[in-house]
């Protein structure tokens, strides 16, 4: 079958991509395509690979031949899934690739904001620590995560990850409770409402996907909930924070802080509110938790995986 790979250099230029052509056979790749290249693109292609490229329902309209889109990725927000459906396309996303990448860059984070290190880093390196009368600068809080509470929103694998680093550092965990999910986790965990969870955690650790039911998850209500002293740490997805409202706490110093791997536009080509602001507990990553080496490569091995299971017929895990 003819695979065609449409974002290629989005997985970087350090791993090797061997899987996908020993699978697909037929393997054709583009480091970029622009909206305007898609449909030309995969309108001779039966399985199509994207990270971000978007694929609309109008795009898999003009897409006779494609059979199967194999995302290198978790999330699948990308992908107007109702129309693969209808057309019978198989998506098949990947799981469980980058926890340990992702929970390290969580912790990361978390340690940034607990230890203020950007401030510390800062009077460092603008000379205060030079002319410091002691023999130490220790003019902002230090916090020790052990004893502390975090609260997990999404308790999948890289949930689980998390919370499992969180305990070894003598943290309490507890999980935000959707729907009619029962009051503990598979794991004994307790879960609460996020309405009952918020004022309770000395920081809030976000892991869940993106769907429209969730988007600004994390409003303006939500934040007052929370401590003024709360870190909120997003490496989830953009869109799942207010982010104007985000700025407003931490500037109004409603928060004690907040770390983000991700925003709600992807480059933030057209600027962003929290990017504007200049604050010591304000942390902003270029979505990168996923990125390590090693999560990259066993990325492109899962998927193609996926890609010689479909062709054979033995594929089980698809989203749609």
């Amino acid at each position: 079958m003819r695979t065609i790979i449409l974002d290629a250099a989005s997985l970087g230029s350090d791993i090797t991509l061997e899987p996908l052509q020993r699978a697909a056979g037929d393997f054709i790749r583009h480091d970029y395509s622009d909206p305007e290249q898609v449909v030309e693109r995969l309108q001779s292609a039966d399985i199509a690979i994207v990270n971000k490229t978007v694929l609309t329902g109008a795009i898999l309209a003009q897409c006779p031949q494609l059979k199967m889109i194999a995302v290198t990725a978790t999330g699948t927000n990308n992908i107007d899934l109702k129309t693969a459906q209808a057309r019978r396309i198989r998506v098949c996303n990947v799981t469980r690739y980058g926890r340990a990448s992702l929970v390290q860059h969580t912790f990361m984070l978390m340690l940034a904001l607990a230890g203020n290190l950007p401030a510390y880093q800062r009077d460092v390196k603008t000379g205060r620590w030079n002319n410091a009368s002691n023999f130490c600068l220790m003019d902002y809080r230090i916090l020790e995560l052990e004893g502390k509470t975090l609260g997990i929103v999404g308790y999948g694998d890289l949930g689980h990850g998390v919370a499992q680093m969180a305990r070894a550092l003598g943290m309490h965990v507890l999980v935000s409770r959707r729907g009619e999910q029962s009051n503990t986790t598979d794991d004994g965990t307790p879960r609460l409402p996020l309405h009952e969870l918020l004022p309770q955690v000395d920081v809030l650790s976000l892991h869940c996907l993106l769907t429209d039911a969730n988007r600004n998850l994390i409003g303006a209500t939500e934040l007052a909930l929370m401590k003024p002293t709360a870190f909120l740490i997003n490496t989830a997805r953009g869109g799942l924070v207010d982010e104007a409202a985000l700025a407003t706490a931490l500037q109004d110093g409603k928060l004690g802080g907040a770390a983000t791997d991700v925003l709600s536009q992807e480059p933030p080509v057209n600027g962003n509110v929290l990017l504007d602001l200049d604050l010591p507990n304000l942390i902003i990553t270029p979505h990168c938790a996923w990125a390590s080496q090693e999560a990259r490569q066993r990325l492109i091995n899962l998927t193609a995986d996926n890609i010689r299971n479909f062709i054979d017929g033995t594929l089980k895990r698809y989203v749609v």
